[in-house]
C-alpha cells in the first residue's frame, strides 16, 4: 500500500502540468482569444470537474421531467464510447452502440423528446435546429469544459464523498481541470448525500465550497425505484432473500451495493469497465457466476445505463434465458429545496424570453 502511495506521488508533477495547460486554455477563452459560440436559446449545460461518478445523468433527467411539459426540449450529448461518428439524432431505430448508452437511455425513457449526440457540439447544435427549429430549450450533457459552446446556465454536479474541493487534477486525482473552474457554474449541487444528511454537515459544506455570490448551492440524493423486466419492462418483485448479482460497468457502483445490501440478504458485485459494451462471452460468465451463487432464488440485477448496452444481445440473453432485473435510480433535492430549485431552472429559461407553456 505504502509502494502505491508513493507511486501516486510519482504523478504530481504531471499533474501539475495538465492542470497549467487546463488554466492557459481556460484564460485564453475568458480572453475571448479562443471563442465560444453562443445561441438565441436558452442552453442548460451539466457537467463536473471530475471525471465521473458523480451521478450526472439522472441530474440531467431531473431536468427532463421537470421541463418537458412545458417547453420543448432537446438533449444534446457527446455520445462517449459509442460506435458511430458525426451528428446522430436518435430515432426508432437506435441503438446504444449508435448513441453511446447514456443518450440512449434519455431516448428510450423519453421518446417524446429530441436526443442527440455529436462529437463537435457547436456544429450539432445548427444541425438539430435545423432538422428540430421547434426546439426551445436544449439541455447539454457532460458539457462543463467543452467551452467551444457558451452556455447560460451551468450546472456542476460534485459528489458528497469526494467533492471538488478535496480533489487534485489527474492523474493525481480526479479532476479535469483545476478546482477553480467551479467559478463558471451557476449552480452547484452536491450529489449522492445521505438522505439524513444534517443541517450541520449542509452548512460545514456551504463553507468549504464557499459559492460565489451568484451561484446557489443544492443538495440531492439518489432514490431507487422499483426493479424492472429489462426486456417486458414489467415490475419484479424480489423477496428480500434472494442472492442478488450485481452486473455493471458505472464509475462508482459503491452506492448501489449499499441501497442493495440494505434491501437484500446477500449481494455479489460482477464489475465491469465503465461504458462497456457486454459480449456474449461476458453472458457466458454471468450466466456462470450466478450458478455458483447460494441460495434459492438467484437474480441478476444490473442498471439502465447497462440495460441499454445488453439489449443489443437480446437473442443470446433469451437463449440462455437469462432473466435480468433493472433498478432505476432518481434524485430527490434535500432539505425542501425541490420548488426553489425549480424556479431557479425556470426563472432563467423564462428570462431568455423563452414562451412558458403551462400545464
Amino acid at each position: 500500500m505504502k509502494v502505491l502511495r508513493y507511486l501516486k506521488f510519482l504523478l504530481y508533477p504531471f499533474s501539475l502540468l495538465y492542470g497549467l495547460v487546463m488554466w492557459i486554455r481556460n484564460r485564453l477563452y475568458d480572453a475571448g482569444t479562443l471563442t465560444a459560440v453562443s445561441f438565441d436559446l436558452p442552453i442548460i449545460a451539466v457537467g463536473n470537474l471530475s471525471v465521473g461518478g458523480t451521478g450526472k445523468t439522472p441530474h440531467v433527467e431531473y431536468l427532463i421531467r421537470l421541463l418537458k411539459e412545458h417547453f420543448t426540449i432537446a438533449t444534446l450529448s457527446r455520445g462517449y464510447n459509442r460506435r458511430s461518428r458525426g451528428y446522430q439524432l436518435a430515432n426508432e431505430n437506435s441503438t446504444a452502440a449508435q448513441l453511446g448508452d447514456e443518450p440512449m437511455q434519455f431516448h428510450q425513457k423519453f421518446p417524446d423528446i429530441s436526443v442527440c449526440v455529436g462529437e463537435e457540439r457547436m456544429l450539432a447544435i445548427p444541425q438539430l435546429l435545423g432538422e428540430k427549429p421547434e426546439t426551445q430549450v436544449i439541455l447539454l450533457d457532460d458539457a462543463f469544459q467543452h467551452r467551444s459552446i457558451k452556455p447560460g446556465f451551468n450546472v456542476l454536479v460534485t459528489e458528497y464523498n469526494r467533492p471538488f474541493t478535496r480533489d487534485h487534477v489527474v492523474p493525481f486525482g480526479r479532476l479535469r481541470e483545476g478546482r477553480k473552474g467551479y467559478e463558471r457554474a451557476s449552480c452547484i449541487i452536491v450529489s449522492k448525500c445521505p438522505p439524513d444528511m444534517s443541517e450541520t454537515e449542509k452548512q460545514a459544506l456551504q463553507q468549504e465550497i464557499n459559492p460565489l455570490p451568484h451561484q446557489r448551492l443544492f443538495f440531492t440524493s439518489l432514490q431507487y425505484g422499483q426493479p424492472y423486466d429489462l426486456f417486458t419492462q414489467a415490475p419484479m418483485l424480489i423477496s428480500p432473500d434472494a442472492t442478488l448479482l450485481l452486473v455493471c460497468g458505472i464509475a462508482r457502483p459503491a452506492p448501489l451495493v449499499q441501497h442493495l445490501k440494505e434491501g437484500f440478504k446477500e449481494v455479489f458485485l460482477l464489475p465491469f469497465p465503465d461504458h462497456y459494451y457486454y459480449s456474449n462471452n461476458d453472458l457466458e460468465k454471468i450466466n456462470k457466476e450466478l450458478k455458483d451463487l447460494p441460495g434459492a432464488e438467484k437474480v441478476v440485477i444490473t442498471t439502465e445505463k447497462d440495460a441499454v448496452r445488453l439489449h443489443l444481445l437480446q437473442e443470446r440473453l433469451q437463449e440462455l434465458n437469462l432473466r435480468i432485473a433493472v433498478i432505476p435510480v432518481e434524485i430527490s433535492l434535500l432539505f425542501g429545496e425541490g420548488n426553489s430549485f425549480n424556479n431557479y431552472i425556470f426563472d432563467y429559461i423564462v428570462g431568455t424570453g423563452t414562451s412558458y407553456i403551462r400545464t
